[in-house]
């Protein structure tokens, strides 16, 4: 028998200023100066994604395009790139939520890897239509790091929503 890694407690909806909060960290992770360098996931991306699948009416594609045109501006890149690829990424994501919570976290995050290497080809093929030069290999490793981090990042995402459990005698349920 193969082991799950889903949870039969009911979760307390999600408080809206920790979905801003943890989508600013995501970005402030981004500004850092270590964001370019191979195999550091894209953080907005990773969280957009997660927040659109988890709650897709509080984190849409409008949330997708301003923190994606906060990433253009703070990567001096061409102005909506990072909006494109957020926008579309967000979409699917909230395209196939449904699907995607239906299975374990392990597979959940076989469903999540194509949609942040949509993120990562949309962005080189931008750049390439700029005129840039090819990044290297080493520019799509960031996905696939996202995609082991993503049975991590679920359980510290969704740590504040867990209620604690409440044993009573008198009650069968």
């Amino acid at each position: 028998m193969q082991p799950t890694f889903s949870s039969s407690r009911i979760l307390l909806p999600v408080r809206p200023w920790f979905i801003v909060l943890s989508l600013l960290v995501a970005l402030f992770l981004n500004f850092l100066p270590t964001s370019n360098w191979p195999g550091v996931p894209d953080w907005v991306a990773l969280l957009l994604v997660f927040w659109s699948v988890r709650e897709s009416r509080k984190v849409g594609m409008g949330s997708a395009f301003i923190l994606g045109l906060a990433m253009d501006v703070a990567d001096a890149s061409m102005m909506g790139q990072h909006a494109l690829a957020y926008v579309l990424a967000v979409y699917g994501a909230s395209s196939l939520a449904r699907r995607i919570l239906w299975f374990p976290l392990g597979q959940q995050a076989l469903h999540v890897l194509p949609l942040l290497l949509v993120v990562q080809v949309v962005q080189f093929g931008v750049r390439l239509l700029a005129g840039a030069e090819f990044p290297g290999l080493g520019y799509f490793i960031g996905p696939f790091i996202g995609f082991v981090l993503w049975l991590p990042l679920t359980y510290v995402l969704l740590l504040p929503q867990y209620q604690p459990v409440d044993r009573d005698a008198n009650r069968p349920i």
